[in-house]
């Protein structure tokens, strides 16, 4: 589908804005009750949605539940199975940290164990960004003959560990069960190619638990996301765009940044990411503007807390639809229901607005009243197709 749509992709000046509530899509906390989405008050969204098509979309397939890579990868129009990545490419680039080819980064999270050396918290109570910084420089210490291991913070409480030297492969599996209660698991090559990567994580977990066993609650770290630097087609290529990525995490600026995108540092809020969509509204035509606490309330379990980032949103649409985009699309990457403290494979609700499209009953920006919308259930990478379309980006095919 890259090849016909790039065959056919017309440069134009209209503007498409992807909104993204990270993890937005949720489920009541009771039966017959209402998720946090529906549960918000959004009068903005609701607004918006009645005069939009609405749906649902699946990121990866259907009962699949998405990381955070692979939902923004479909979001951006990328088939995920195509181009799998792991997170630790995603946090290196999300800091601007120069990998190179056959690099291996691993993402990892500062976290707390007993006694017995089971996982208490897997975020060490989301220490600050500050905090993790002062335990990347005690990391600092490790070594490995033969590898170059580089250890920086990311943000809260993750970090990034990318090895460099000879033989070394993304073919390993992680240390994070993603569960607490239990031991962290030992690396493992998953390929003969990974069997030295392997030895040089276990090595590396060892040292940091030597370095950090005294400093609860950032006495323990876990590895996930073994990866290598992919090559992935920019959207530049793709879908002549000139894109612009607006968030304030940095996975999400890194992965942003693999398929090609422009990317402001040093944003911290919801607040300035508007700012910037304005300041910058006549340099770019392709707009990803990304909220990220939506999800982390939900991996919390926070119910209410959900509802208000959702809230948080829906007080600044205006100041997006006041620039008059061509095409604005809101939605989420995966849903993250707060009861589930989690990701899940529950599709995930999305509007799109635009001048020339068929408005249907939606009438609120909930799960159940996107259901009910004009596309159904549709695959995620399908979304910015439908975005070219009505940005009049794409041409007729055939006679």
């Amino acid at each position: 589908m890259h090849k016909l749509l790039h065959d056919l992709i017309i440069k134009n000046d209209k503007k498409i804005v992807l909104l993204v509530l990270d993890g937005v899509g949720g489920l009541p906390q009771k039966p017959g009750g209402k998720t946090e989405l529906e549960t918000a008050r959004t009068p903005n969204l609701d607004k918006l949605a009645k005069e939009s098509e609405c749906g649902m979309h699946i990121p990866i397939d259907f009962g699949i539940t998405p990381g955070s890579a692979p939902g923004h990868l479909a979001l951006f129009g990328y088939e995920p199975l195509h181009y799998p990545i792991g997170r630790g490419v995603v946090a290196a680039m999300g800091i601007g940290f120069p990998m190179k080819p056959r690099d291996v980064a691993a993402r990892m999270n500062f976290a707390t164990q007993d006694e017995n050396g089971n996982i208490t918290d897997r975020r060490a109570g989301r220490i600050p960004t500050e905090k993790c910084a002062e335990l990347c420089e005690i990391l600092k210490k490790i070594s490995i003959p033969g590898v170059e291991v580089s250890v920086k913070p990311v943000k809260d409480y993750r970090a990034v560990v990318v090895f460099r030297g000879e033989g070394l492969s993304d073919k390993v599996t992680d240390t994070d069960t993603q569960k607490t209660g239990v031991k962290p698991l030992d690396p493992e090559a998953t390929a003969p190619e990974g069997e030295k990567t392997a030895r040089l994580a276990k090595e590396f977990v060892k040292q940091t638990f030597q370095l950090l066993k005294d400093l609860s609650p950032t006495n323990a770290c876990l590895l996930r996301g073994f990866a290598e630097l992919p090559h992935i087609p920019s959207m530049q290529d793709l879908y002549k765009l000139n894109p612009l990525a607006l968030a304030v995490y940095p996975d999400y600026r890194g992965v942003s940044r693999l398929v090609g995108m422009n990317v402001i540092e040093g944003i911290k809020d919801l607040d300035e990411e508007m700012k910037h969509l304005t300041e910058n509204w006549n340099n770019y035509d392709f707009f990803f503007v990304h909220h990220k606490y939506t999800d982390s309330k939900g991996e919390d379990g926070n119910f209410e807390a959900k509802v208000k980032e959702i809230e948080k949103v829906d007080a600044v649409i205006h100041k997006i639809r006041a620039l008059n985009p061509d095409v604005l699309i809101v939605t989420g990457d995966h849903s993250t229901p707060a009861v589930m403290k989690s990701h899940s494979g529950h599709p995930v609700p999305f509007l799109m607005n635009a001048k020339n499209i068929r408005s249907d009953d939606t009438d609120s920006f909930g799960e159940r009243a996107c259901a009910r919308g004009i596309w159904g259930n549709i695959r995620t990478h399908v979304l910015i197709q439908l975005a070219l379309s009505y940005a009049d980006k794409i041409k007729k095919f055939g006679a």
